[in-house]
Order: structure tokens, then C-alpha cells, then sequence
């Protein structure tokens, strides 16, 4: 099967990471390899990496994530784009992302990642006070202080960054304060995640998750801070996705996908799993060491994975908004009191109703900027 852009999630350091954010989903995974020591070793990382350039495709994405991925040191780093360019006599295009929290990159990093073309991505939720709310180091301090230190070698260096904000109950009141603060940053790229997490009952939220409404109020609320004086000026990928699918009918943002086959997550020790929300015994669809990525990719498992994606209730398929939200990301079809309709339906429909208009508008305009380029 060929693709256009083959994509692998790789969790170097599996769950660790020198902060304790309150909210992290991640952590927990720790207790899949509770007796191991969660760092890639350099064998897993060859076989990782050849198995990779193996796969039929277009272009090779690797997004380092974690837990915290620049536990690894810049060793392994300099190592796996050492062995993507062994690995590529063909020259294939091939991308690295480090998602990272910043608070352990310095001026050596930021060498190494402007020379090898790494687009970075800083965890940031807002100013001092609404970030450091739960970010918080292993001492309990905040974390805020650090991740500016390391944001600021990274534009010394002029690597490129974009910020990813994870919205929770604390910085979701205020969405113009930290629009207007990440984009004084210099962020000219900004993600806005949504924090959903549930207790075991799936009907309770967790203290600093969205409540009902709020999603759907923050995200209109962020769009009048963007439009229409920051259309060109800052690019949001939610935004950006739902111009893309109205203008082209191809969306770049995984929740709006029509099946859940966008890329592969891979553990410390090679395991491989369809999503990192589904880091769960009864997904795993092998280890690297054993099967070929290839392999995995017709695994039943992950086939039957991708197809929970179009499984939506009959009136989310008759909903005029469908083709957009595609049902939204499986994971939050499991919480609330109707099990397979997203949590977020109501907060999405507010958001669509609020903006479609000029979202449309906007992808008309895309339209006829592209003909006139032909």
C-alpha cells in the first residue's frame, strides 16, 4: 500500500520525563514496563529506523515524543539521523519532530536541531501562573521559568517551533490572554489540544479537564483573536485542517481522518501500537525485533482499529458537520452518558455553527489563489 507520508510516533524513554504534569495521560504507561528500563537501545533504534525506510511511501516522518524525549541525550539523536541518511540511498524525504517540554534543551541542542532541520514543538499552556498550574517539575515547583530558558536558545538559533497548548480548566477561561501570549512568544504555529480525561466511571471529569461547554466556547473565542486580523500572520492546525478539508475535501489533522491508520506508535523496546491513547496490552500489535513494521500494518488488530473510526451513530452520520469532525477521535466516544457519540459533540457544533461561514469563506478564497497560481 503506498502512502504519501508514512509516520511513526516513537516514545524513545517510553512515560519518563523530568516533569510531573498532573494531567499527563502518558504516565500511567509506565506500568506496562514497570520492570524494564524505558531507553531505546541502539539496536531497537537501527531496526526502528531501517524497518521504517522500508515502508512504501512518499516521504518518513519521525515525532519524538514521550514521556520527555530529551531524556535520550543528543547522542541518540545524532545517532538516529545518522542511521535515516545510512538508511536512505534513494534520498528519500524524511522529517524529524521533537515534542518536547523544553526545559532540558540548551545551546547544544538547539546546534544539533537547526542543523538537521528538526521542527520542534514546546509544551506551553500560557504565562507563569496558568502554566505552571500543573506543569509542574518533580520538586513541585513550576516549570514555566525552564521552558522559556530553552525556548530561547531554540530562537537564538532560529529553529523552527511551534507551540502546543493543552487546554484545561484553568487556562480555557482566559483563551484571548493566552492567544496574545503565545503569539508574543513568536509562535507562528500554535496547536490547541483539548484535555479530556475521565475517572474509572467515565461519567465523572478529572479536576483539570473541560468541562461541557468550554471546549466549544474556547475554541470560538480563539478564533476571533485569529480572524480575521492574524489570518496570515498565525497558523493554527485545527484551523488549518478544516480550510484544507473545505477547500480540497483532504484534512490535516488526525481527529478528522476518516479512520484511525495516520501512523504508528513505537515503545521504548519496540513495541507498536496503533495510537498513543491506545498504548493498551490488547492493541499491541508486535515488537519491531520480531515483526516488521509492514507486517503490523496488516495486522488485524490495526485494521480493525482504523475501521472504529467510521463506526459513528446513525444521527452523527446525518449531521451537516460530519464531514468535518468525522465523528471526532474514538477516545472521547468512551466517556459521558452515550457511549459511541463524542463527549465533545455539543462543544464542537457550537464552534462550527459560530464559524463555518467564514471558514467557507476562507477556503473559497484558498480556491481562487490556487487557480490563479496554475
Amino acid at each position: 500500500m503506498n502512502r504519501n507520508i508514512f509516520q511513526v510516533l516513537v516514545k524513545p524513554s517510553g512515560a519518563d520525563c523530568n516533569l510531573r504534569c498532573q494531567y499527563c495521560f502518558y504516565s500511567e504507561k509506565a506500568d506496562l514496563y514497570r520492570n524494564q528500563r524505558r531507553r531505546m537501545t541502539p539496536q531497537v533504534l537501527e531496526l526502528l529506523v531501517k524497518q521504517v525506510m522500508d515502508i512504501d511511501a512518499n516521504a518518513k516522518s519521525f515525532c519524538w515524543q514521550g514521556g520527555e524525549p530529551a531524556l535520550m541525550g543528543l547522542d541518540f539523536y545524532r545517532n538516529a539521523v545518522r542511521l535515516q541518511h545510512q538508511c536512505n540511498p534513494e534520498n528519500q524525504q524524511v522529517s524529524n519532530v521533537l515534542q518536547t517540554n523544553g526545559t532540558l534543551l540548551d545551546m547544544d541542542w538547539a546546534d544539533f536541531l537547526k542543523a538537521n532541520h528538526v521542527l520542534v514543538g514546546i509544551s506551553i499552556d500560557g504565562p507563569a501562573k496558568i502554566h505552571d498550574e500543573y506543569r509542574k517539575r518533580a520538586d513541585g515547583k513550576g516549570s514555566h521559568q525552564q521552558v522559556i530558558k530553552g525556548l530561547k536558545c531554540l530562537q537564538r538559533r532560529k529553529v523552527e517551533c511551534n507551540a502546543l497548548t493543552l487546554v484545561n480548566s484553568v487556562n480555557c477561561k482566559q483563551p484571548e490572554h493566552i492567544y496574545d501570549y503565545i503569539k508574543g512568544l513568536g509562535f507562528k504555529f500554535h496547536q490547541y489540544i483539548e484535555c479530556i480525561e475521565y475517572e474509572d466511571d467515565k461519567i465523572t471529569p478529572k479536576p483539570f479537564s473541560l468541562k461541557p461547554g468550554q471546549w466549544g466556547e474556547f475554541l470560538c473565542r480563539i478564533f476571533d483573536a485569529w480572524y480575521p486580523k492574524d489570518v496570515t500572520k498565525v497558523s493554527i492546525r485545527l484551523f488549518d485542517s478544516i480550510i484544507s478539508r473545505l477547500a480540497t475535501g483532504f484534512a490535516t489533522f488526525c481527529p478528522m481522518q476518516h479512520n484511525c491508520q495516520q501512523y504508528l506508535v513505537v515503545e521504548h523496546n519496540g513495541d507498536v501500537y496503533p495510537c498513543d491513547f491506545h498504548v493498551l496490552p490488547q492493541y499491541r500489535l508486535g515488537n519491531i525485533t520480531e515483526t516488521h513494521l509492514n507486517d503490523m500494518l496488516e495486522n488485524p488488530i490495526y485494521v480493525d482499529f482504523g475501521k472504529k473510526k467510521s463506526a459513528v451513530l446513525a444521527d452523527c452520520a446525518l449531521c451537516r458537520y460530519m464531514p468535518l469532525c468525522q465523528g471526532d477521535c474514538p477516545k472521547h466516544r468512551e466517556f459521558g452518558p452515550r457511549p459511541g457519540r463524542s463527549i465533545l459533540c455539543e462543544d464542537w457544533k457550537i464552534f462550527y455553527d459560530y464559524t463555518i461561514e467564514r471558514f467557507d469563506a476562507l477556503a473559497t478564497r484558498l480556491r481562487e489563489l490556487s487557480r490563479g497560481s496554475m
